[in-house]
């Protein structure tokens, strides 16, 4: 792979959008969320599936689906003909265990994103392969100090995450805390993106939506354009957020509502943080304690510029990618009136986080996320036998495309490294590591000093971010990627293996 010229990037006319946020905040978006939709309705959660005596047992069938979005129908795939796919929701030390069909006329596998268990044989094995018309039974088994928090599955084969996911394959999974928090009600808010042709089907992606990460026009909550939701004044609300968005960032704001952060992928904040709006990367969830205050708000999502190939030419985001993008987008009202709810008891503290900077670094390491002219066709085609990758493109970590039979990063079980993530290209990527979380402790040039427990971790074009990695527990192989899922399938992964 060779670095791309001046001429390169001006013949693709790239364009993108990257984790320095740009415009103002305050009341203002836009309310199409693309053209031909309508919105407005009751916020509806998917089905909840809970386990019992320790164990939830369930089957799960990816196939394609006629839903109904926005007003129009759409040719879909989805779990269970849901969109999104039916909550699990689970306890510390639980059993999970999925019978998973595949009706699909593509090979598929499922990743329980964020949760900490096995990597090998039927737990969270990403290079499974699921075979049209076949099925395949998994077991996910949770340790009993399993973080409580918000997860989420989607399929992981590798070529061909980006269209699963973007096409309505995933679902959310709750693992709950050991003292319930004191609220008034729980709301599961997946967000997603789509785009659709005249005929209700999923859009083509075109080479240049590939490369740059591919956003729908319009942005959606549990499968629904604008939902509404309402309660009464004085009331604590807990919202399980979700981005299950192949590329899109979420920039979120609710104006004239108390808002504050009681969670961050994992885990609980020891203190719920009071904030003003939240950046939310692709496969990365938060939790928000939302205490109501009469009137009417909007959820919205505001632009995020998260780099491109424009910036290599001293060129700001062209426009091309992103239906819709250059203007906040509502994702949901909230409406709040009536008499008085009873105000929950305070939020007790949570337990302090684990703090990896005092516990002894046995490897350090560097990983250098690079984008550039591609002399093969990419990884999709080379690696997994799928549809060869059009966009000319390489994307490789530390040079190298993915190769499911090369380890990577032998790592000892046991033990803690330290990671630093580089990136070199001009536009953000997001960083998943499988089974094990990651402490943040270094961004960009600024020290984090309090613990920041991340599965998903934005690394901003053309800098680098600093993380502690124990890998406790679990010895076996899995990869780590960019959660870009098109970058995913087009080679921005690799494979860790703790022996």
């Amino acid at each position: 792979m060779s670095p791309l010229t001046r001429r390169q990037l001006l013949a693709l006319g790239a364009a993108g959008a990257g984790a320095t946020v740009v415009g103002g905040t305050g009341l203002w978006w836009t309310t199409t969320g693309g053209t031909g939709y309508t919105g407005g309705e009751e916020l509806i959660e998917p089905q909840v599936l809970t386990s019992r005596d320790r164990i939830l047992e369930l089957e799960l069938t990816a196939a394609p689906a006629r839903i109904q979005i926005g007003g129009r129908e759409a040719s879909l795939q989805a779990f269970d003909g849901s969109l999104p796919g039916p909550t699990l929701r689970v306890a510390p030390g639980d059993t999970v265990r999925v019978a998973m069909h595949n009706r699909m006329e593509t090979p598929t596998n499922l990743h329980v994103h964020g949760l900490h268990v096995s990597p090998e044989g039927n737990g969270d094995n990403p290079f499974l392969s699921i075979d049209p018309g076949e099925s395949f039974d998994y077991e996910f088994v949770l340790p009993a100090d399993h973080p409580p928090g918000t997860y989420w599955y989607h399929p992981h084969r590798h070529g061909h995450v980006a269209d699963q996911v973007a096409a309505g394959l995933y679902g959310a999974i709750v693992v709950e805390d050991p003292e319930p928090v004191p609220v008034t009600r729980e709301r599961v808010m997946v967000v997603s993106d789509l785009t659709l042709d005249a005929a209700g089907h999923l859009a083509d992606v075109s080479p240049m939506q590939q490369m740059t990460g591919r956003e729908g026009e319009v942005v959606l909550v549990n499968g629904q354009v604008r939902p509404q939701i309402t309660a009464a004044p004085g009331e604590r609300e807990r919202w399980r957020i979700i981005n299950a968005c192949p590329s899109r960032y979420l920039r979120l704001q609710l104006e004239g509502q108390h808002v504050r952060l009681l969670s961050r992928d994992l885990g609980r904040l020891p203190v719920p943080e009071e904030i003003t709006e939240a950046l939310i990367t692709p496969g990365n969830r938060i939790e928000l304690l939302v205490e109501t205050t009469e009137g009417s708000s909007a959820l919205i999502t505001a632009p995020v510029d998260r780099g491109g190939m424009g910036a290599m030419m001293g060129r700001g985001r062209m426009s091309g990618n992103e239906p819709g993008d250059d203007e906040p987008t509502e994702l949901l009202t909230l409406d709040v009136s009536g008499d008085p709810g009873r105000t929950p008891t305070p939020v007790p503290a949570g337990q302090a986080l684990r703090d990896l900077r005092g516990e002894p670094i046995t490897a350090r390491r560097t990983l250098d996320f690079a984008m550039g002219m591609s002399g093969t066709m990419g990884g999709r085609g080379a690696m997994t036998g799928g549809d060869e990758d059009t966009t000319g493109m390489g994307f490789t970590i530390n040079g190298q495309e993915f190769d499911p039979a090369r380890v990577d990063t032998p790592v000892t079980a046991g033990t803690v490294e330290e990671w630093t993530l580089v990136n070199s290209s001009p536009m953000d990527h997001p960083v998943h590591l499988h089974v094990w979380p990651m402490q943040v402790v270094q961004d960009g040039d600024r020290d984090v000093l309090a613990p920041r427990w991340l599965d998903v971790v934005n690394v901003p074009a053309r800098s680098q971010v600093k993380v502690l990695i124990a890998f406790d527990d679990f010895p076996g192989r899995t990869v780590y990627h960019c959660h870009i899922l098109d970058h995913e399938d087009q080679g921005m992964m690799g494979t860790v293996e703790a022996r």
